[in-house]
């Protein structure tokens, strides 16, 4: 039997080797810390501080705005400066909760889950603000509350890392791999028809032989070995690699009856219920060709970015590109002077700036969009409908379908923006969509 796998995708240079071998390593924070209030998908939430309020490490400082949502929690002690937009990774000015690091990093008192039972269990991941740390950053408590639980057959552990050069969940699994399936047990407990699979990609086989020895004391858990290729990480393609089901963009994986979170999420999970420990801190790869020493950090949420490049000893020479997330699918930094959200997995460094040294050229009909597009496209079709602004015919060709990972524009010989075309297209589409319901 061939490793699993999905239809499509290719095999970027992975850069892995410059940071897999790097421990996670603390970083302490030096300067004010900057608290986004829209850290995930949904209602940006609401602040419980005020300026001049002294608050403590784990402390709510934002309430969720709405059933989806997130708290927001301090990540030091010290005391509240202002509430303002502040510029955030996406490039967006943001409301922020600012707070002046006092260094002391007095602690809150935490409350532990004593009886497990499911409701204490989602009570306890919304109160920690957890949401999904693998970049989408959807609220856990409510992906854990679908209408039908008993339907729910398979829950899948994303340990893929598909994104070249991140290794900070490959760390996670090397490093502590019990509290990943200590939190994959607690989320099986909320789904008692369910097996856990641990989704490992088979350039990672010291960490798929750690996960498959401690998988062997439970009975409900396994890990499945998946071919390297990307996007294999991305939840459509994740969820038919391992259960041979699709999904489209009018489904939630629910109804497909998966469930699907990042290593790094069920790791927060096991520390909110078993400690009480809100969501403050992650796991955070600094790496790139720019950077002297790359590596993985533990890193609280509202660090600027720019201390991570200290932490990882410097620019070499000074980047031309600095990325937040993964090059296939992260977002390109106009500023390092942003804060470390909770879906801030990485930071990359580059000394060239490949996408914009290269002019693009006429389409020459090749095919090789097609052939590698996950959801099965024709993104050349589809961007040069885009560009023409008729965003009823992309929606028509199935626009909305594309899950913007960047393997046309990858492997397109022209260098065609065919990605960026695909989001506005899939964007205005939406919108559309919405305007017409």
């Amino acid at each position: 039997m061939g490793l699993l796998t999905f239809k499509g995708g290719l095999h970027p240079y992975d850069g892995k080797e410059l940071s897999k071998d790097k421990p996670i390593a603390v970083y302490m924070p030096k300067g004010e810390m900057v608290y986004p209030l829209s850290q995930h998908i949904g209602a940006p939430a609401v602040p419980c501080v005020a300026k001049g309020d002294r608050v403590l490490v784990g402390q709510k400082i934002a309430e969720a705005g709405g059933f989806v949502s997130a708290n927001i929690h301090s990540s030091v002690s010290g005391t509240v400066k202002v509430i303002e937009p502040r510029m955030t990774v996406s490039g967006a000015k943001v409301n922020c909760i600012v707070v002046e690091n006092d260094g002391q990093y007095e602690q809150a008192s935490f409350t532990p889950v004593k009886e497990q039972t499911p409701e204490n269990l989602i009570a306890a991941i919304r109160e920690a603000g957890i949401v999904g740390l693998g970049g989408a950053g959807f609220p856990t408590h409510v992906k854990l509350s679908p209408k039908e639980p008993e339907k729910i057959d398979t829950v899948i552990i994303n340990g893929a890392e598909c994104e070249p050069y991140i290794t900070a969940d490959y760390r996670c699994m090397m490093e502590i791999p019990e509290q990943v399936i200590a939190g994959l047990r607690m989320i099986l407990s909320l789904f008692p028809h369910a097996k856990g699979v641990i989704g490992i990609e088979d350039n990672k086989p010291d960490a798929i032989a750690k996960m498959r020895d401690l998988c062997q004391k439970e009975a409900r858990m396994e890990v499945a070995e998946l071919k390297t290729k990307y996007p294999q990480g991305a939840e459509r393609s994740l969820i038919y690699a391992v259960t041979g089901r699709a999904v489209n963009s009018g489904m939630l994986p629910a109804d497909a009856g998966c469930i699907v979170d990042n290593v790094a999420t069920a790791i927060a999970i096991y520390e909110a219920v078993t400690f009480g420990k809100p969501l403050y801190e992650r796991a955070v790869t600094v790496t790139g060709d720019a950077v002297k020493s790359p590596g993985n950090f533990k890193v609280k949420t509202g660090t600027n970015a720019a201390e991570l490049v200290e932490a990882a000893g410097g620019f070499k020479t000074r980047p031309e590109k600095v990325i937040s997330g993964g090059p296939m699918m992260g977002m390109a930094m106009g500023t390092l002077n942003v804060p470390c959200g909770k879906t801030f997995s990485s930071l990359l460094c580059f000394t060239r700036d490949e996408v914009a040294a290269c002019e693009p050229g006429n389409c020459i009909r090749c095919g090789r969009c097609v052939e590698v597009c996950p959801a099965g496209l024709m993104p050349t079709k589809l961007s040069e409908v885009a560009d023409h602004g008729d965003f009823e015919l992309f929606d028509k060709l199935n626009g909305c379908e594309c899950v913007e990972c960047g393997c046309c524009s990858y492997v397109c010989p022209a260098k065609r923006r065919l990605t960026q075309s695909m989001k506005t297209g899939r964007r205005e589409a939406l919108a559309l969509r919405r305007k017409k319901a």
